[in-house]
């Protein structure tokens, strides 16, 4: 097995940077997860790594050795992508077995092999079948099927879960988590949903516009946002920014309302985060400031209320017994221990 290393990595199409001077180091054995809207750059990074895409400048490193040079096939990583690529003539057993075939596998050796790996994704009642017959759950695991087999030293997966439906994609989740344990092997996995990399990644680097702009764990991606592209893309719903200026220690909105203490200097303009969930929510009169629902919708395990505060809009969570409706006036308030400002020009992180 071995770890992944980028060093100064940048990839551009002439005036288009799609990565900017990345450097990241992957650990042996490590589940990394590249977060990030469409054309952040994680798909170019990936790329990058697999041997698809030449780098413009830059060191990729797997294991021990310097590997921009090598072809794809000679960089000892599989890959899985969100279209599965089977080929449809084939029985799954030769889907599974192709990569072994074309590096020159004993042919004693494929059959134990494609077994293993084939019982590790819980597919060898369907050996038989062509890719046709299967769900489109079972032809993914067909897919990490293949690339198991091969014991690489590293899996790059390239959003395989995006093509199946919300309730296949959570049973999958769960299936992946627990092969990629059992495996052991170093994972680089790119994904635009926030709930795959939450859930899935011992590391998340959050992209955009091809720049990291946060490494961690998911709980410091989540509990400690750096900056404010990712406050507002991590979390679902995303976390409240409210507008307004810190004066002697409060957080006053645009609208002149005191509305909490803060760690912080005065400021004449600063944004403030707030979760949903650090979001309490009273009868009238009962909080620090009344507002009025725009809308409020009920998910089974939680009630969301979308309020207009001033001349934003902010999402508060409530209990699921809740019931409200819209144009109601109800009372916010919102935990001091749990607000975090940043500065509306550089995005950054105030007081971390």
């Amino acid at each position: 097995m071995a770890g992944v290393i980028l060093k100064n990595l940048t990839k551009r199409w002439g005036d288009f940077v799609g990565v900017d001077n990345q450097s990241l180091e992957i650990n042996d054995k490590e589940f990394l997860v590249l977060l990030g809207p469409s054309g952040c750059g994680k798909t170019t990074t990936m790329r990058m790594i697999a041997g698809l895409e030449e780098p413009t400048a830059g060191e990729i490193r797997i294991g021990d050795r310097v590997v921009n040079d090598d072809l794809p096939k000679d960089r000892d990583v599989a890959m899985v992508f969100q279209n599965y690529g089977l080929y449809p003539h084939m029985t799954i057993f030769n889907n599974i077995a192709y990569p072994l075939r074309v590096r020159g596998t004993p042919k004693e050796e494929i059959r134990p092999r494609v077994e293993r790996a084939a019982a590790q994704v819980e597919l060898t009642q369907f050996l038989d079948r062509k890719p046709k017959a299967l769900s489109g759950g079972q032809r993914q695991r067909v897919a990490l099927a293949r690339a198991i087999v091969r014991t690489p030293k590293v899996f790059l997966m390239d959003e395989p879960l995006s093509n199946l439906d919300a309730k296949l994609r959570v049973t999958m989740r769960a299936e992946l988590k627990h092969l990629s344990r059992e495996l052991k092997v170093t994972t680089v996995y790119v994904t635009h949903d926030q709930i795959e990399a939450m859930t899935l990644a011992d590391r998340v680097a959050v992209m955009n516009h091809g720049v990291i702009q946060q490494l961690g764990t998911p709980d410091e991606i989540y509990n400690d946002p750096a900056n404010l592209f990712v406050a507002g893309f991590i979390g679902s719903p995303a976390m409240n920014l409210i507008n307004g200026s810190v004066q002697e220690g409060m957080f006053v909105t645009t609208g002149g309302t005191r509305l909490v203490s803060v760690d912080s200097e005065d400021r004449e303009t600063v944004v403030l985060g707030v979760r949903a969930d650090d979001m309490q929510v009273f009868e009238e009169g009962q909080g620090d400031i009344d507002v009025r629902i725009y809308a409020f919708e009920n998910t089974g395990e939680a009630t969301l209320l979308t309020v207009q505060w001033g001349q934003q809009r902010v999402i508060a969570k409530g209990d699921r017994h809740l019931r409200k409706e819209q144009d109601e006036l109800v009372s916010i308030s919102l935990k001091s221990d749990h607000v975090y400002l940043f500065d509306p020009k550089t995005g950054n992180r105030i007081g971390r």
